[in-house]
């Protein structure tokens, strides 16, 4: 179910067949690394703050949200797709400027769950958020 995507052409062939989806590219994310054991993307600070402005809290979620369903739907392979059913992030520390970015970590690739935890870090290598996913692998009808 599962094998390598690391290399810049790979990944690209891979999010051709799916995409980042709407709300990721309107962020301005970028995946530079996709297996079903790791990925890696990231996302600018810059259009993405609340109005006081620090990174807001959901644009980690959805960095992490996507980050660990596209990383189910690899190990989910052909004629099966994975769907998020569980979500936890808790934000440590605030990003005003730059790139965070999001290391996602296989805990569990089972046959029906997964379970990724993604830290996510500013330039500096702090810690902002930790989120942990939980996705269903469906049989595509």
């Amino acid at each position: 179910m599962t094998d390598e995507a690391t290399t810049t052409g790979a990944v690209d062939e891979r999010l051709a067949e799916r995409g980042l989806g709407e709300l990721a590219e309107k962020m301005g994310m970028v995946v530079t690394e996709l297996t079903a054991e790791r990925a890696v993307g990231s996302i600018p600070v810059e259009g993405n703050r609340q109005p006081v402005g620090l990174l807001h809290g959901g644009a980690y979620v959805v960095l992490a949200e996507s980050l660990g369903s596209m990383a189910a739907n690899v190990h989910a392979g052909p004629g099966r797709y994975a769907v998020g059913i569980e979500l936890n992030a808790s934000h440590s520390r605030s990003a005003t400027s730059g790139t965070v970015t999001g290391t996602c970590t296989a805990i569990h690739l089972g046959n029906t769950l997964t379970t990724h935890e993604i830290v996510l870090t500013d330039d500096q290598g702090r810690r902002c958020s930790t989120v942990r996913i939980t996705n269903m692998i469906r049989e595509r009808r």
